[in-house]
């Protein structure tokens, strides 16, 4: 059963922490015979700027640090795939520890879970969200307003989507988000005017359309095994030989590509 955890409003440190605690129950589950599919995680950060793997991202932050810490904004280097974004109040993140061995997910089938999981939760208030073949994310226009990067530990997801509700657009003037010179960064309130749901309305949408992909992919997962026994290899998932090979950073990882 898939489990759907809220927590609430928190710093990025105590959260990537949780994502840890979380990961390691699940691949405990899968070594003792015993897999699940995972968990998701939603929260929203106190200010913070994260920074992936790449230390080139670092040369997108257009402001120093100090004139950071004045306007009380961390600033982190995570261990996510991709550049550089901002996360704050008024932005749902989710954080899906899952495990895509079980589910039969390779990384590119579970980047566009989260896309069209993100797509659909706007569309129940009217916003029509895209796909762009060069940026992962959800873009509504030319413009961003949810923003993906993940990173695979043992084929357990941990990271994940940034969805732009009410966020303080202002904040990311103060980088160049994504690393993507001269395209926007958007929010539900400005699609949306007035009408913008409350931010707690948009996190049940995008738990509901999380759980309802997530559920297929199980259920597609099952049938396969079922009908193909216990060792089909998830789709894009390497040999097992070369599973324990470690990636750029010890994981794959994929998010908002310069």
């Amino acid at each position: 059963m898939l489990r759907v955890i809220d927590l609430g409003r928190l710093a990025y440190g105590p959260a990537y922490e949780a994502q840890g605690a979380h990961l390691a129950e699940v691949l405990a589950s899968r070594e003792a015979g015993r897999p699940e599919q995972g968990r998701i995680l939603l929260v929203e950060h106190d200010p913070v700027i994260t920074v992936g793997r790449r230390e080139a991202g670092f040369a997108n932050l257009l402001i120093g640090r100090g004139a950071l810490a004045a306007r009380g904004i961390d600033l982190v280097h995570s261990d996510r795939g991709g550049d550089i974004t901002y996360h704050g109040p008024g932005q749902i993140v989710a954080y899906p520890i899952l495990d895509l061995n079980a589910l039969n997910l390779g990384l590119h089938d579970y980047m566009r879970l989260l896309e069209s999981s993100v797509i659909a939760a706007v569309a129940r208030f009217g916003i029509t969200g895209a796909r762009d073949p060069g940026a992962p994310g959800v873009w509504v226009d030319d413009a961003k307003v949810c923003a993906m990067g993940v990173r695979v530990r043992r084929w357990v997801s941990m990271h994940g989507l940034a969805l732009n509700v009410t966020t303080d657009l202002s904040r990311f003037d103060m980088i160049v988000p994504c690393g993507l010179t001269g395209r926007q960064v958007t929010s539900m309130e400005r699609l949306l005017g007035p009408g913008c749901p409350a931010v707690g309305h948009v996190r049940a949408a995008l738990a509901e359309e999380l759980t309802l992909r997530i559920s297929r992919a199980a259920a597609g997962a099952a049938a396969t095994r079922a009908t193909s026994g216990p060792g089909v290899r998830p789709r894009g998932m390497p040999p097992a030989e070369a599973r324990g090979s470690r990636l750029p950073g010890g994981a794959a990882g994929v998010s908002c590509p310069r």
